[in-house]
C-alpha cells in the first residue's frame, strides 16, 4: 500500500501535493494510486508510436496537469519536457523520454504493492 514516506522516496513533492489536496492525506494517496492506470500513458505511447503528434500532445499535456497537480516530480519533470517538445511539433526520437516516462510510472505503480 502505498504511504507519504514511500513517496518523499520516490522523490515526490509530498508537502506541495498535500497543500494541494488541503492536507486531506487520504484524498491525495487515493488520487496518487490512481495515476499509474491513467489512460493518457497508453494513448502517449500509441500516438507516439503512430507519428500522431497533435494527439500525442495532447495525452502529454493531460498527464502533464495530472502528475504536476499532484507533485510526482519524477514523473512530471520528464512529461514537461515531452510536452514541450510536442508543442512544438518537433521532430525527433521520443522513444527515450518515453522510457523514461514508462518507468517512472512503472516505479510508482510498484509503491502501490
Amino acid at each position: 500500500m502505498i504511504n507519504i514516506d514511500a513517496l518523499k522516496n520516490y522523490g515526490a513533492n509530498v508537502e506541495e501535493g498535500l497543500g494541494r489536496c488541503m492536507g486531506n492525506e487520504t484524498l491525495f494517496l487515493r488520487l496518487v494510486s490512481i495515476i499509474p492506470s491513467e489512460k493518457n500513458f497508453v494513448l502517449l505511447k500509441e500516438n507516439i508510436e503512430a507519428n500522431d503528434l497533435g494527439s500525442a500532445f495532447e495525452a502529454a499535456h493531460a498527464l502533464k496537469g495530472i502528475t504536476g497537480n499532484l507533485a510526482l516530480t519524477p514523473l512530471y519533470e520528464p512529461i514537461v519536457e515531452i510536452t514541450e517538445l510536442l508543442r512544438a511539433r518537433t521532430e525527433t526520437d521520443y522513444s527515450p523520454l518515453l522510457s523514461v516516462i514508462l518507468t517512472k510510472r512503472k516505479e510508482l505503480e510498484d509503491l502501490m504493492n
